[in-house]
């Protein structure tokens, strides 16, 4: 017979009980639990069931204790630190590394990165809809110079938390604050310098002032926050007169070219003036101590002549006529000669007897050609002789 037909087997070959038999007594199987528990624990297995029971609840009862307490473990990275606060109330601020502090809501942590480099932007927004950025932000860029003119001008800071108690708990929004003081700052490094000194020579120089005057305020304030770099990104004038602004740089860049132009020329043509200038000095000197020594040369011949005179007077004084007159006809060009039993002066042109010969015309014997003419005196030479003709046209 089947196990379950009447009058048969009743027990359950699956289970190898009988399947009239009632489940297992809740008390039953926790009195098992206790007992399993209480060996694990080391408790006697003789004792009461009261001990037991209390035994498993403290058990129960320690195992969330024990989950709550492992919550309270947390690990800090390194380059950060973390911010330890019991009730809100500040305790301490932990190095890289694990740590445990009482879980909450007794306590809690934030963990601040102390060595990311950080920015903000004054003027504009590093997104990619620059027009809107230009109106939503023309506000805080346009500043006022000291000659009551307005610039354009944007510019970003850099920065790192310092100090993270101070970051998190001096000031009430970190980033907010330093966006303001760097727009005050930079408004008033500006008030204080020329439009034309910010724009042009100016405008690398005042970024150390205002990253200066941002670190000083944020001391102050006790803000916990270093500036690491203050980079300014454009300074141009209103978009109403960028026109005419363009035309007074282009003013500007042409009277420095001219000027320039002007110190090349300078500096080419003083060297050589001063160059002159000394050759001319040199040459004074030179001729100076020239006409020094012809003048002592002068001096002693003269005194020599003197000598010579006192010893032969007549002998001196006619080989110094002589001297004088030869002297004086070599340089001459005219010839006069008084021919003796005669009514006639032959004049020789010399000055025109040495000039150069005329070019013979072509077909015609040169020699016949080449003759030399004076107007005048009517006096004509060729090469085969000479034909002179005195003042009463006679030929000599």
């Amino acid at each position: 017979m089947s196990w379950n037909e009447p009058g048969g087997n009743k027990k359950d070959p699956w289970s190898g009980r009988d399947q009239q038999e009632t489940p297992p007594d809740l008390e039953e199987v926790m009195r098992s639990l206790q007992e399993k528990l209480g060996g694990l624990f080391g408790s006697g297995g003789n004792g009461g069931s009261d001990g037991n029971q209390k035994n498993t609840f403290l058990i129960l009862a320690a195992i969330p204790l024990v989950i709550w307490a492992l919550t309270g473990i947390y690990i800090v990275d390194e380059g950060n630190r973390g911010v330890v606060t019991r009730f809100g109330k500040y305790m301490e601020t932990s190095q890289p590394g694990p740590h445990w502090r009482f879980p909450a809501p007794i306590e809690s942590h934030t963990i601040v990165n102390v060595e990311q480099q950080n920015f903000i932007e004054v003027g504009y927004r590093s997104t990619n809809n620059r027009q809107q950025n230009n109106q939503a932000f023309a506000k805080e860029s346009l500043m006022l110079t000291q000659d009551e003119n307005i610039i354009n001008l944007s510019l970003s800071v850099q920065y790192r938390i310092k100090d993270a108690k101070s970051y998190l708990f001096n000031v009430s929004d970190p980033r907010l604050t330093l966006a303001g003081v760097t727009e005050s700052a930079v408004r008033g490094v500006i008030g204080k310098n020329t439009m034309d000194f910010v724009l042009t020579e100016g405008r690398s120089g005042f970024a150390d002032e205002v990253k200066s005057d941002i670190q000083k305020i944020l001391d102050k304030y006790g803000a916990g926050i270093q500036i690491m770099a203050v980079s300014i990104k454009d300074a141009q004038p209103p978009e109403e007169v960028q026109s005419a602004f363009e035309d007074a740089i282009k003013a500007r860049e042409d009277e420095q070219r001219l000027k320039n132009e002007a110190e090349a020329y300078a500096n080419e043509v003083i060297p050589k003036a001063r160059g002159a200038a000394a050759r001319l000095t040199e040459e004074s000197e030179g001729y100076k101590l020239r006409i020094i020594a012809k003048a002592k040369g002068e001096a002693g011949r003269f005194e020599q002549l003197l000598t010579e005179y006192q010893k032969a007077p007549e002998i001196t004084r006619q080989r110094l006529y002589l001297d004088t007159m030869e002297a004086i006809f070599d340089k001459a060009n005219t010839l006069l000669l008084d021919v003796k039993g005669g009514n006639n002066m032959i004049y020789l042109p010399i000055d025109k007897l040495q000039r150069p010969a005329v070019a013979a015309e072509p077909g015609k014997d040169p020699e016949s050609a080449q003759t030399y003419q004076d107007a005048s005196e009517n006096v004509v030479k060729t090469p085969r002789g000479a034909v002179v003709r005195g003042r009463e046209g006679r030929t000599q």
